[in-house]
């Protein structure tokens, strides 16, 4: 895990300090971060698998891309850099909302975030990174629903504790199209 700073935030998401990535999940600090789900022209949903040699949710089934913003770097340049980082995509993206959820994983580390969700569409098909990503797929968001709740193990924390609004966005959106 490189040195990267992230941004403390309280449970408002203000900004209070900042602090080196491995020390901030060892603490169990809350600071910001993002998700990334990208739609194709079908509905489908791209998820990617988590490479193996991920620090935490390694080979677990996840959203497009998530990371979180460094220190002094806005949330629309780090959505920006990390979808280009991860996927090899680059499309515009919108705000949907933000969730704070925190976890506590097996080798000791833990989540503590304050998620900002956001939504993109593409037919682009990904050029991921192998540090990163190890395989994608496109998913009906029904197929995803079924397979969430029969193999939850199979999917990181932050999927399965944001779909439910992820699906209620997704009606929203459709409805005003």
């Amino acid at each position: 895990m490189s040195s990267e700073f992230l941004i403390l935030v309280d449970e408002n998401d203000q900004q209070w300090g900042k602090m080196e990535k491995l020390k901030v999940h060892q603490l169990g600090l809350l600071h910001r971060a993002f998700s990334i789900f990208i739609f194709n022209s079908e509905g489908k949903v791209l998820l990617q698998q988590r490479a193996a040699d991920k620090y935490h949710s390694a080979n677990l089934w996840s959203n497009t891309c998530c990371s979180h913003p460094h220190f002094g770097e806005t949330l629309a340049q780090a959505t920006k850099r990390r979808l280009q980082e991860e996927m090899g995509m680059d499309c515009p993206i919108t705000f949907a909302f933000k969730f704070i959820y925190k976890v506590d994983f097996s080798n000791g580390l833990c989540e503590y975030e304050c998620d900002h969700v956001y939504f993109g569409y593409s037919d682009d098909l990904p050029q991921t990174n192998p540090l990163e990503v190890q395989g994608y797929k496109y998913v009906e968001i029904n197929e995803l629903r079924e397979d969430l709740s029969k193999n939850t193990e199979n999917y990181t924390e932050w999927l399965n504790i944001c779909f439910d609004r992820i699906i209620s966005h997704q009606g929203k959106r459709q409805k005003s199209a």
